[in-house]
């Protein structure tokens, strides 16, 4: 028997490698001479990074560059294994975790740690990049990660503007003229499932503005920032950025990368199962093993696991899921193409007992769920 299994991480508890071999754990306890192949998966969140490059064979570099608050943090970024693609997680450099609660102001934290990251890589000789743009503490349309890449902007007088989203309500003019040559070479796609737009009530500023630290005035007066900024990025570099959807990912991360580079934005779960080529090891296997930590109606929206188990429909296989737990409305997900599901519990415990021993219980589980695969295997209904 052949198996793949493509897991996501469990969030606080085992990397998707991890989860992977407790899996492979459980299989060949039922299965002892079942052929398995591990291949973590992610949807361009926390993970992604890590994910992509041990389904790769490739290396994760270190980078001291500026964070949020625009004083240095230790950032992260991943070589894959083909020799040309670089993934960066924005929240590496420009994350929430990295801004204490009591200091959060979207006004002035700024993404110029991403421009920093894309430029580590580019030196690298990379020129394909993956950018997972999930949990940013950032509102400022990408303007910061552009500063590092050499774009220049200018106020009334001239002078370059400070650093972060308040900021750009004081834009006059925007510069290309001292933009990397690199990126010409480049490729950026983007992995995220938002679909806001830039500004408006469903806008970076209205919706995700709060979780940063913006008061209602804050949300205002960024968001009318972002509108000026959208305004002057069709003037000077004739592209149209406030009504894309996806455009207000990662505070407006995504309007400055589709204004500036050569930028596509795409569900996160696609890019990732793409870059991972997960439809070859289709081609060659029986059953397909996944595991997220929790199952819930929005799996059918961008995840991984649902687009792994679509994918898996298209090829006629069986998939299982690991669940850390099951949230509301988990059944509709079956219709993705999940055959079953089973959960990490066996029975009620502690939360911090259930992470503590995520690798037992996903062994565990895994191993339930197929010994009642292989009373399958043999059951023979009477026909009629």
């Amino acid at each position: 028997m052949r198996i793949l299994i493509a897991p996501q991480s469990l969030k606080g508890s085992l990397g998707a490698t991890e989860t992977g071999e407790a899996i492979a754990r459980g299989v060949h306890a039922v299965f002892p001479d079942a052929l398995t192949t591990i291949i973590p998966i992610a949807d361009g969140g926390e993970g992604t990074v890590q994910a992509l490059v041990d389904a790769t064979g490739g290396e994760i570099r270190t980078a001291t560059v500026t964070g949020p608050l625009n004083e240095p943090v230790e950032a992260f970024y991943g070589l894959l294994g083909d020799g040309h693609t670089a993934v960066i997680e924005m929240a590496a450099s420009s994350g929430l975790p990295l801004v204490p609660p009591e200091r959060r102001d979207p006004r002035l934290t700024t993404t110029f740690g991403v421009g920093e990251l894309i430029l580590a890589a580019l030196a690298e000789g990379r020129r394909h990049f993956i950018l997972g743009l999930g949990g940013s503490a950032t509102n400022d349309g990408g303007a910061g990660m552009a500063q590092a890449l050499g774009i220049q902007f200018f106020n009334q007088q001239q002078q370059e503007l400070a650093r972060g989203g308040a900021a750009l309500a004081g834009l006059a003019h925007i510069s290309l003229a001292k933009l990397d040559p690199r990126l010409q070479e480049c490729h950026f796609e983007l992995a995220s499932d938002v679909t806001n737009p830039l500004c408006g009530p469903t806008g970076a500023s209205a919706i995700y503005g709060p979780q940063k630290g913006a008061t209602p005035a804050m949300i205002q007066e960024l968001d009318a920032a972002l509108a000026h900024y959208a305004t002057i990025i069709q003037r000077d570099v004739q592209r149209e950025v406030a009504t894309i959807p996806g455009a207000g990912a990662a505070g407006g991360l995504g309007a400055g990368m589709l204004a500036f580079l050569n930028t596509t934005l795409r569900p996160g779960a696609q890019i990732i199962l793409d870059a991972i080529q997960i439809k070859e090891y289709m081609k060659n296997t029986d059953l397909v093993i996944s595991a997220e930590g929790q199952l819930d109606d929005q799996t059918a929206y961008g995840k991984s696991v649902g687009a792994l188990a679509t994918l898996a429909k298209q090829h006629n296989l069986p998939v299982l899921v690991i669940a850390g737990g099951l949230g509301d409305n988990y059944r509709g997900i079956y219709d993705l193409g999940i055959d079953a599901i089973t959960v990490l519990p066996t029975g009620p415990m502690p939360l911090v007992y259930a992470m503590k021993h995520a690798a037992l219980l996903t062994s565990d589980a895994t191993e339930r769920a197929l010994k009642l695969f292989r009373l399958g295997m043999h059951f023979k209904p009477d026909e009629q």
